[in-house]
This record gives structure tokens, sequence and C-alpha cells, in this order.
């Protein structure tokens, strides 16, 4: 699922409908795997807050926004839900969960 305003906002719906159905599924923000979606791959929420007040201070301080370099993540984060995973059936790999940065059981 991609992370547009629609889908964000409407979140605990796409994640019940998809729980309910028994349908996996992939997000791109770690908060949405937290309320019962199955996983997700995604930039770092942390770094894309840090990198953007970064960018704020710079033009606070006089820089001019058409001169500021176009950034793109550089940490992503994996979030899998071994309790969602469980409920529609599914077993995680030991090496997927290994490569996790955050495992909720």
């Amino acid at each position: 699922m991609v992370s547009d305003a629609l889908t964000m906002l409407n979140r605990k719906h796409v994640v019940e409908f998809a729980n309910a159905n028994r349908l996996p599924t992939i997000f791109e923000v770690a908060a949405v795997v937290r309320e019962g979606g199955l996983m997700s791959y995604g930039p770092s929420q942390s770094e894309i807050g840090e990198r953007a007040a970064d960018l704020v201070a710079r033009i606070r301080r006089g820089a001019r926004p058409a001169d500021l370099p176009l950034e793109s993540p550089t940490r992503f984060e994996f979030v899998a839900n071994l309790k969602t995973a469980r409920a529609l059936g599914l077993a995680l790999p030991g090496t997927v969960l290994a490569r996790a940065d955050e495992v909720i059981e």
C-alpha cells in the first residue's frame, strides 16, 4: 500500500479489511504495522524529519530554497508484525525476521 493522504486517513479500515480477508499487506510506514498491518518497508520517518528540519534551518539562515539540493532517504526500516502473521496463518522465516529492524509480537 502506498502512503498517501487517503490511505493514511483510512489506515485502520484498510488493515481491518485486509486482515478480515486474510490478505498479507506491506506498507511504507511502520506505524501502520503497529496498528495491525503485516509488515512495512520504507524510509525512516525520523530521518525524513531530521532532513526537513535541517533544510528549514538552512533557509532560516539565509539559503535560497532553489539552491538547496534534492535529497533522497538513506535509511530504510523493515518492520514485521508476528501477531498479524499468525492470525493470517503465515510463518515468517527466521531469515526475514533477522533482517527486520523491529519485530512486533
